[in-house]
């Protein structure tokens, strides 16, 4: 059977990338949701996966073009650094002291590391699909209950369990890691011993920054 000129064996690939590669997408959601007000939570979740659903449509439609940019997955790669170490360290009270504008705040996190992270997804979408642009959207469209239903589970397990953040802030910053090595760029001069050493390094290095600061500012308010 085909839909939009692909095989169900190649629809099924693509549900199985987005099972595997939606994953940190959900964490991103559920850690700049965390310290959002409750009332406001579930609306963090929807208007940030909203506008990052319309960021991967876009990414679809110019998926070519991005792959022609140079050093676009390195600079993804650094951004996204900056944003897990920005969510571990942003403080729980000064979310909840802003009240409304935590929502924004939050929305535009989700969406602009969203934009950053979809790039391995679209990507390897647009593999499978061997650039069907309809098999790009169906990827897109497949992806979007995934990663509500996980960015619920996972800020309900934050709430429980607040250290799981640091792991939410580790596979962000593992995410970063891999994608400034897959730098095609990179791929004739970069050692392959660098290709697992760099992620590890900056998994660690976020999340002892982390835990550095917040044993700081705790010893200081103490």
């Amino acid at each position: 059977m085909e839909i939009f000129g692909l095989s169900s064996a190649v629809l099924l690939e693509v549900i199985l990338i987005n099972i595997v590669l939606s994953g940190d997408n959900a964490v991103v959601i559920a850690m700049a949701s965390r310290n959002v007000p409750k009332k406001q939570q579930k609306k963090a979740i929807f208007w940030g996966t909203f506008g990052a659903i319309i960021l991967r449509l876009l990414f679809a439609i110019a998926i070519v073009y991005l792959l022609g940019l140079p050093y676009v997955t390195f600079v993804g790669g650094l951004l996204l650094v900056y944003i897990a170490i920005k969510l571990l360290l942003d403080d729980d009270e000064d979310y909840h002291r802003e009240g409304g504008s935590s929502l924004i705040s939050a929305v535009k996190t989700i969406i602009f590391a969203d934009a950053i992270m979809s790039l391995d997804n679209v990507l390897a979408i647009a593999g499978a699909v061997e650039g069907n642009i309809a098999g790009i959207i169906i990827g897109v469209i497949v992806s979007i209950p995934l990663v509500v239903f996980g960015s619920h589970l996972i800020l309900k397990a934050m709430e429980k369990y607040p250290l799981i953040s640091y792991a939410g802030a580790g596979i962000l910053a593992w995410t970063a890691g891999e994608m400034m090595v897959a730098e095609p760029k990179f791929e004739y001069f970069l050692p392959p011993d660098l290709h697992l050493l760099i992620p590890t390094s900056i998994t660690v290095l976020v999340i002892g920054l982390g835990y550095l600061t917040k044993k700081i500012k705790t010893a200081k308010e103490s």
